[in-house]
């Protein structure tokens, strides 16, 4: 019976939003399972408020954890002998070699399968949905003799809910939709609630801030809390206007529903935010879409047409919706 489990999982932000109920839920249906997860110090918050029997490690990969010295470090700072098993739930190189540590030392271990091969197929005409991230990291666990129940959607606790949130920015243009005609649905929806701006980056802060300046009932949120913080923001909206990015996995994560935009990555993928609906997810039928698994790739049209052809008023009478 394993009393002291390791998670693995070191970025990025929304993959590890997506590992967090799992966590919760492992915890609940196995109270006297000490739970540590190893990710990156600044993710500390999404597992906050979690059961007693969950703990938090954090590393500091471009500080004193970088470069296999620094993972050697981290094995030995982690108390890797008290660990019994090690799901590694990330699946790259840095996780990959702690998880060979563990194994020289006869630990038990199991890793992320990515299913490389039905994400290939996905993006040659084969439109299916593909297994869920979620469900690969169950598999993981299976793998350890551990069996978790996930509920199917996120808990939504009996608080009242005001407003409508907009993170309009992600990680690659791909998936990021055009911010003129994202500015156009501030501007329509300001006028039936209040709207909340959330955005990380320097540019990002300026272009929320110009917006919060220009119209009414609109605050920019950017730069100014933490994680935590954010976290209990979304908790109290309506909804969320998100692209495919880690916002769309916050806002998943407190139970908050999510229209999100979709351009050169789909839903299908399997990385859609936990407990949300395809019916909120917007997007267009191309046939060059997906085209990328990440978004990280780009058009090689140079047209996005996936993103500029989606309009400004379907989102908001998506958003408007509460079917």
């Amino acid at each position: 019976m394993i009393k002291n489990l390791l998670l693995i999982r070191f970025s990025a932000l929304g993959d590890v939003a997506l590992l967090a109920p799992i966590v919760r839920s492992l915890a609940v249906q196995y109270p006297s399972l000490q739970i540590t997860v190893l990710s990156r110090e600044n993710f500390k918050d999404i597992f906050a408020n979690f059961p007693e029997n969950v703990h938090f490690f954090g590393a500091e990969l471009k500080g004193k954890h970088r470069g296999i010295k620094g993972l050697i470090r981290l094995f030995r700072e982690i108390e890797y002998s008290r660990f019994d098993a090690v799901g590694d739930m990330h699946n790259v190189l840095r996780s990959r070699f702690l998880l060979f540590l563990f194994r020289l030392k006869g630990i038990q271990t199991a890793c992320l399968h990515k299913g490389r091969i039905s994400r290939s197929l996905l993006l040659h005409c084969h439109l299916k949905p593909i297994q869920t991230m979620q469900n690969r990291h169950l598999q993981t666990l299976i793998r350890l003799g551990l069996v978790v129940d996930l509920p199917t959607t996120s808990p939504h606790e009996n608080i009242q809910k005001e407003g409508i949130g907009i993170a309009p920015f992600a990680a690659f243009p791909t998936k990021t939709y055009p911010i003129e005609k994202m500015e156009k649905v501030v501007e329509k929806l300001c006028n039936h609630t209040k709207i909340y701006l959330f955005g990380g980056g320097k540019n990002e802060k300026e272009v929320l801030e110009s917006w919060e300046k220009k119209y009414p009932n609109v605050v920019s949120c950017a730069g100014k809390y933490s994680l935590g913080e954010e976290l209990e923001m979304m908790r109290h909206l309506q909804a969320m206007i998100t692209m495919d990015s880690s916002n769309m996995h916050l806002a998943s994560l407190v139970g908050t529903r999510v229209i999100s935009v979709w351009g050169a990555t789909h839903p299908y993928a399997g990385f859609l935010g936990w407990g949300q609906r395809l019916e909120d997810c917007v997007q267009v039928v191309l046939p060059c879409r997906p085209c990328s698994i990440f978004g990280s790739k780009k058009c090689k049209l140079g047209t996005l047409a996936c993103l500029k052809n989606i309009s400004e008023d379907e989102i908001i009478n998506r958003v408007l919706s509460h079917e």
